[in-house]
């Protein structure tokens, strides 16, 4: 025993929280990135770099012996960069945008100083009540009905992405229809959505046992704007109910992802709730553009559905992951997701007096994601929000008329948001969405520009 105290007692100390070194390496990190977001323009935003490359140009094996910050930040300048595509830049226009800002970065600094682990109430009360608070006040902002509302009869809570939304929610409307009809019917239960809906869509519902062959992608025309018609829905469901099936969701979209068609919710959930099944509207990115006036015609019906999920880390400056979620009955949700291990009991929960956000979501585990919110709601303010997304929507009106500009172009479908849908007559069809929190009217120019060139350059050869 005397050796090992002895080898112990020549081991260097280890800290790996030492506040005195935090500080310091925490300022080096900070002007690394404020650095990185100076100078962002500079990088291509696709990556040049060839599959492989990374494995190629680091060691085999974790080093022994601990490395300074300043090496580690000169590998992330050389090796790491070079490998992004920069999301963040303003010369982004691919895909719908990834937001971020300050008042998010530092919710985001002190989300991972807490490290909360927030599963229930007592394991983080403030954890849990922030959540409750900005998730009404996101509520507030949509002017959501108060049976959306923990101020109400409702209540939400924050999931990482739409595809958890969407997941959480199959499962309760799975298993509170099983309840009704007994656990072998699940073979017969059918889902429905557009043939715009969003891939994880078919996804979440053979993760719940949705039989491929019971998933309805009804088809879209371009003449209606690419969103699902309630004559056709009304025709599928009933063909389904003809042939002994069991309608149970319909997955409505405000903003698809290839041209932001906005189906119409009042209409499909008139005829879903005819049929009794759960309405779930997902808003992923064009739900933000609500807290607009401007813009919340597209919520008109929200009160028939069941759930809404819109994601404020593509429109709202909250970098990811966040998707917000509000149910009209939690205990649909609660009652399908629910777990009460020995080890969590405690007083507050059985009491029914507090929320457990574990039995809102699939895992156990949860980060205080709300203070990001918080931050950014109490920074900004809601007319700054606003004013973002309607600087966001005027871009992609500038860049709108460059194309209706030039007869060589077309414009795919009539814009609603921030993305444009064009094409180079007769070619395939492009979106060039606007959203990157940096980009400004000059990004949007310099853009046009290039594609003007790129078409001169393409006819030339033809």
């Amino acid at each position: 025993m005397g050796r090992i105290e002895s080898n112990l007692a020549n081991t260097p100390h280890f800290n790996p929280l030492n506040p005195r070194e935090f500080r310091k390496q925490a300022h080096e990190m900070v002007d690394f990135i404020a650095d990185y977001y100076q100078n962002i323009e500079s990088y291509p935003v696709l990556s040049q770099v060839q599959p492989g490359y990374l494995r190629a140009s680091l060691p085999q094996k974790a080093p022994s012996l601990p490395e300074s910050l300043e090496t580690i930040l000169e590998d992330v300048k050389n090796q790491i960069i070079p490998g992004m595509t920069h999301w963040l830049s303003p010369n982004f226009f691919a895909f719908f945008p990834s937001t971020v800002s300050t008042a998010g970065f530092l919710g985001e600094m002190l989300c991972t100083c807490f490290n909360s682990v927030g599963f229930n109430w007592i394991a983080s009360p403030a954890a849990t009540e922030l959540e409750m608070v900005v998730i009404d006040w996101l509520a507030d902002m949509l002017k959501l009905p108060k049976s959306f509302m923990f101020q109400g009869t409702g209540g939400g809570v924050i999931q990482n992405t739409t595809s958890e939304a969407i997941l959480v929610t199959l499962i309760a409307a799975r298993d509170k229809a099983l309840d009704v009809d007994g656990s072998g019917n699940l073979n017969k239960l059918v889902v429905y959505a557009s043939d715009q809906t969003h891939s994880t869509f078919a996804k979440a519902c053979k993760m719940v046992g949705i039989s491929p062959r019971n998933i309805r992608l009804i088809p879209t025309t371009i003449d209606a704007g690419f969103s699902l018609s309630p004559v056709q829905l009304k025709a599928a469901v009933e063909a389904d109910m003809a042939d002994g099936l069991v309608p149970l969701y319909l997955c409505v979209t405000l903003g698809t992802t290839s041209t932001t068609a906005v189906d119409p919710i009042e209409l499909l959930a008139g005829v879903a709730k005819e049929h009794g099944m759960w309405v779930h509207v997902d808003a992923a990115y064009a739900g933000s553009a609500c807290i607009c006036p401007e813009f919340r015609h597209h919520l008109n019906g929200v009160e028939r559905v069941d759930s809404l999920s819109l994601s404020p880390h593509k429109w709202l400056l909250s970098g990811l992951d966040c998707c917000c979620l509000w149910v009209k009955n939690p205990t649909a949700l609660v009652k399908a997701l629910s777990t009460n291990p020995e080890y969590l009991r405690n007083k507050q929960s059985e009491s029914d007096s507090v929320v457990d956000f574990k039995d809102w979501q699939v895992g156990t585990g949860r980060r205080f994601k709300s203070l990001r919110l918080w931050l950014i709601f109490r920074t900004y303010g809601v007319v700054n929000l606003q004013g973002h997304i309607r600087s966001d929507v005027g871009m992609a009106k500038i860049f709108e008329e460059f194309v209706r500009s030039d007869p060589r172009f077309e414009i795919v479908v009539p814009r609603e948001f921030g993305l444009v849908c064009f094409r180079l007559n007769p070619d395939e069809t492009f979106g060039f969405a606007v959203g990157a929190t940096l980009t400004a009217d000059n990004h949007v120019v310099a853009a046009w520009k290039l594609i003007k060139e790129g078409a001169d350059a393409l006819l030339k050869t033809v």
